[in-house]
């Protein structure tokens, strides 16, 4: 049988299941990474589960997230950090080495390979031929801890290239288009996997732009081949050995198609407030903007800046306009202080942030109140910014420089004559990198700041309890567990957390919530929690005592946080039930723990009087984790 990329390094990972669409399937993951807003939940929950040396080839942590030090609480997280990793082998990346993804793609990523991270982006290394699959940090201390990853073997959407891009056409620009076409829930339950000509005229820093956007669709991972390209780039890193040439089999079949002519591409942008809300530039030439920012895990590598650098050379940017370059690694910006190309950002007016991921987290760098921004990220969620009015672009840094210049937004379409190439050989320096010197006796040192995350339990088997919450489509986990400069220094206490859970789309959640003594539902639209890994999303209403959640489609790491946690995820078999639910109905169920044994489950709206079939899309090994409270109480009775 000939196969796809996805299926070849699927089969080599496998532990059990069948590799057929939909099945459940469990595989081996060599490498992790965590990072500073979701990692110190995650080594909380390792401590919980082993006082081992973690079992795999490597794990990473990354501080890149909660840089900002306006009080002890972030320090003291790093601090943790760094004490628990030592103490069970995990390298440990230090504040100012750059951003984990970016990082982890020129020093650790290994073709072939399986990447679990405590971060959606996740998929960037897929730019080398990797696994690599976002998930919530629980499942990152199970993974450390030797457990297999479990998940829904998906679809494989191929999607060919052809031809070449054009000059002022980015690699952002493919992944945009693959945005507008598949839309953000386009890629839940698939790994996009591209192919064909036009990928070898694609360097591995743009096929990783194009991987870490995937996320963005909601996908379970996106993967480029491993070739003469990737060669390319290990030999530049100084890690040819790591090199392995990796392809599908030519003529494989694909469970879907799509294909895009790299020629045909223009400038696109994601307008506000979703990443497929995407336009050509074209169209929107002349919009006023304030502020515009370069950087992140999607485009701040040393081709992304360096171009941004060359078309602000020797000019300076418009007086209404902000502009702040954030490098993805000290690589990059000690590569573009060798080469030039710092010196031409900073005296063409740029601000030059750390090497973190800063703006596109929210934090720091919000615009102005009802500003417009033009970010080179991944997101534009309403509010992420750190504005609430603001309106944010997503565009490529051939467009953000661009436009700068120009102080509105401009096409740079073939008004740009040259093309950054891929070093052909790196500075290396991992002197920021710690080396773990593991021993179970070291002690792993908590802040006051860090408190015990709240403990999962089996749900009622009979239970009557109050909707207190009603909710649109697109839910994302910045909705349910805001994450903006006040509020990150605060990861490791949900206690605290909890007090701003889905304060955006409902201010009073908490309080509703926690007069609900018995515990309580949430009832969402369509996607819901699509966005970040944050496990948090799923933490908080735990502390807050919600049992179940019924939407009409979850996001893929949601739902598994949810699962992880306890809480049951339910679907509308019959959609149109959403709209006979109001906020204050009872909802009540009879035998549940039998009733989580099969795929529909049976709940009563005593408020209502009317009965609804709704749909539990679980595996069996989920079925368990439900039944017994929680992974972690799961992994207790194994």
């Amino acid at each position: 049988m000939k196969k796809t990329l996805t299926y070849k390094i699927l089969e080599n990972h496998l532990v059990s299941g069948e590799m057929t669409p939909g099945e459940g399937i469990a595989i081996k993951i060599d490498n992790t990474l965590t990072q500073d807003s979701t990692g110190t939940m995650a080594y909380l929950q390792y401590e919980a589960i082993s006082e081992d040396k973690v079992k795999t080839k490597r794990s990473v942590a990354y501080i890149d997230h909660n840089m900002l030090q306006t009080g002890p609480e972030n320090m003291d997280d790093h601090i943790y950090i760094q004490t628990v990793t030592d103490k069970i082998g995990v390298i440990y990346s230090r504040p100012g080495n750059g951003i984990c993804h970016r990082l982890n793609l020129e020093r650790f990523s290994m073709p072939g390979e399986t990447l679990l991270g405590s971060d959606s982006h996740t998929p960037t290394c897929g730019g080398v031929g990797m696994i690599a699959i976002g998930a919530g940090g629980l499942d990152i201390a199970a993974a450390m801890a030797g457990s297999e990853y479990y998940l829904t073997m998906p679809k494989v959407v191929g999607v060919k290239l052809t031809g070449k891009l054009g000059n002022g056409v980015s690699a952002k620009d493919v992944i945009l288009e693959v945005l507008r076409r598949l839309s953000v829930k386009g890629g839940v339950g698939k790994v996009i996997e591209y192919y064909g000509e036009g990928v070898k005229s694609l360097t591995v820093s743009q096929r990783g732009s194009i991987t870490n956007m995937g996320a963005e669709l909601g996908a379970t991972t996106s993967i480029f081949p491993s070739d003469s390209e990737t060669l390319k780039f290990f030999k530049a890193q100084g890690r040819e050995d790591d090199f392995k040439e990796l392809s599908a089999d030519e003529g494989c079949v694909y469970d879907e198609n799509l294909e895009i002519n790299l020629s045909e591409l223009k400038p696109l942008a994601a307008c506000p407030h979703s990443p497929d809300n995407v336009k050509d530039v074209k169209e929107l030439e002349g919009t006023k903007i304030t502020q515009v920012s370069i950087g992140s895990c999607t485009n701040s590598s040393y081709e992304d800046l360096m171009t941004a650098a060359k078309i602000l050379k020797g000019k300076t940017i418009a007086d209404n306009v902000s502009l702040t370059i954030a490098p993805g690694s000290r690589q990059v910006l000690d590569m573009l202080s060798r080469d030039g190309g710092l010196s031409d950002l900073i005296n063409a007016g740029a601000r030059i942030l750390e090497c973190g991921c800063g703006p596109c987290i929210g934090m720091g760098q919000s615009p102005n109140s009802g500003g417009v921004s033009l970010r080179t990220f991944n997101r534009n969620f309403k509010g992420r910014s750190g504005t609430v009015d603001a309106n944010v672009y997503l565009v490529s840094p051939e467009v953000a420089a661009y436009s700068a210049i120009k102080g509105e937004i401009a096409d740079p379409y073939e008004k740009i004559d040259f093309v950054i190439e891929e070093p052909t050989e790196y500075i290396i320096n991992d002197n920021m990198f710690i080396m773990p010197k593991p021993d179970k006796n070291k002690v792993s040192v908590k802040g006051p700041n860090i408190k015990p995350f709240p403990k999962a339990s089996v749900i009622y088997d009979n239970f009557d309890l109050k909707v207190v919450t009603k909710l649109e489509d697109n839910i994302t986990t910045d909705d349910i567990m805001p994450s903006n400069a006040k509020l990150l220094p605060f990861r490791s206490n949900i206690e605290y957390l909890s007090e701003f859970c889905l304060r955006p789309v409902d201010e009073n959640f908490s309080k509703k919530a926690k007069a609900e003594e018995k515990g309580s539902i949430i009832v969402a639209g369509d996607n819901y929690g699509q966005g970040s890994s944050r496990e948090h999303a799923a933490l908080a209403p735990l502390y807050l005592g919600v049992k179940v959640v019924i939407t009409k489609s979850f996001a893929r790491i949601h739902k598994n946080n949810l699962i992880n946690n306890g809480i049951v995820p339910l679907t509308f078999i019959n959609e149109d039930d959403y709209d006979t639910i109001d906020i204050d109905d009872v909802l009540s169920a009879k035998d549940m723990l039998k009733q989580l044994d099969g795929d529909e489950i049976i709940i009563k709206n005593e408020t209502k009087n009317k009965e609804y079939k709704l749909r539990l899309e679980v595996s069996d090994r989920e079925r368990m984790l439900l039944k017994n409270g929680g992974l972690i109480n799961y992994l207790k009775t194994k």
